[in-house]
């Protein structure tokens, strides 16, 4: 593990720390970080561009004029796109610009980008920043003594600290809480500050996706001799991918959906835990996928059973207008 000096808000040496070699020492992968930034970008667009076509806009539906005789080109209709006021041609439209990220790709894009930083020397740990109260000269001066320039991006633990009331009005720091560091922020800054308890490990607050990425909650921590991670009827996903005996359920942490044996998306689901029974599924916050839910229900509605005929007897005729049974005229018969 690559060794680094511990300051404190003072800017003094307080000791070593070492930073894990599957975090900050891994070789940056450039075209991954730039899939995942592209990503993380183009989540963040609206998508609500808009322009009319010929057929949306005001007025022309009328001929302008008549077909011969004037020596112009003959026209239709004034909403086409070489008028001005027409329609535009090949315009854009709402659309969606998001783009799935696989969480594998999120964690090891954040990776290189640390890993990058700290190749250059611009990974500072510090064990504390001991602020009295909020104040913008103190966090100044740490900075200073620090002996950080440019762009620097502090590592919290909440935005209502001392520190990061400090830190948020200088314009040149960017705060951002532990469990949401993410590869852009990384890149767009120079220096990254960790506190010691926030540093990042292997197995540790790097695993929490970040808000950009569909605002998901915290994973819960796995411990290797855990075998329930989601209570009674649950069972973590064994080493060969396997299904545990006893646990035919799929779930998905991402989505927080369960999938059962014989559905549509059962083969096509990497497990992240294995549940029991749908009950159990369910306890622990798992919902079945809204068509299935759907199936199930209209499934489980009863059939609508036809009223059997009532037989007419001999002498007795259906009125027409009432529709009821009455005996038969003996005039008529």
């Amino acid at each position: 593990m690559a060794q680094i000096t511990l300051k404190n808000a003072a800017g003094k040496d307080a000791g070593h720390v070492e930073l894990d070699d599957a975090v900050f020492g891994v070789q940056p992968n450039v075209p991954l970080m730039h899939q995942v930034v592209t990503a993380q970008l183009a989540r963040r667009r609206a998508g609500t561009q808009s322009t009319k076509t010929r057929s949306e806009v005001r007025g022309g539906g009328a001929k302008p004029y008549r077909q011969k005789g004037t020596g112009n080109a003959r026209q239709g209709s004034t909403n086409s796109p070489h008028y001005t006021g027409g329609g535009i041609a090949l315009g854009p439209k709402p659309r969606d610009y998001s783009q799935r990220t696989p969480k594998k790709m999120i964690k090891a894009a954040l990776r290189s980008a640390l890993s990058d930083r700290a190749s250059e020397g611009k990974v500072i740990v510090v064990d504390g920043w001991n602020f009295a109260g909020p104040k913008t000269r103190d966090a100044r001066a740490a900075l200073a003594a620090l002996g950080v320039d440019g762009r620097v991006l502090v590592v919290i633990e909440s935005f209502e600290t001392a520190p990061a009331l400090s830190f948020r009005n200088l314009p040149e720091v960017q705060l951002i809480k532990v469990g949401e560091l993410n590869a852009y922020d990384v890149l767009c800054n120079d220096w990254i500050v960790f506190e010691q308890e926030h540093l990042p490990v292997a197995d540790g607050p790097i695993k929490t996706e970040p808000d950009a990425y569909g605002k998901a909650e915290p994973l819960p921590d796995i411990e290797p001799g855990d075998t329930a991670p989601y209570g009674a009827g649950s069972h973590a996903p064994l080493e060969d991918g396997s299904e545990p005996a006893g646990y035919p359920i799929k779930g998905n942490a991402d989505s927080m959906l369960y999938h059962v044996p014989g559905s549509s998306h059962y083969e096509r689901t990497i497990a992240e835990v294995w549940f029991a029974t749908p009950e159990a599924a369910e306890a622990a916050g798992f919902a079945l996928p809204p068509s299935q839910a759907e199936a199930a229900a209209a499934a489980d509605e009863p059939e609508a059973e036809d009223e059997p005929d009532t037989p007419i007897e001999t002498g007795h005729v259906i009125d027409a207008e009432t529709g009821e049974v009455e005996p038969e005229d003996e005039d008529q018969s």
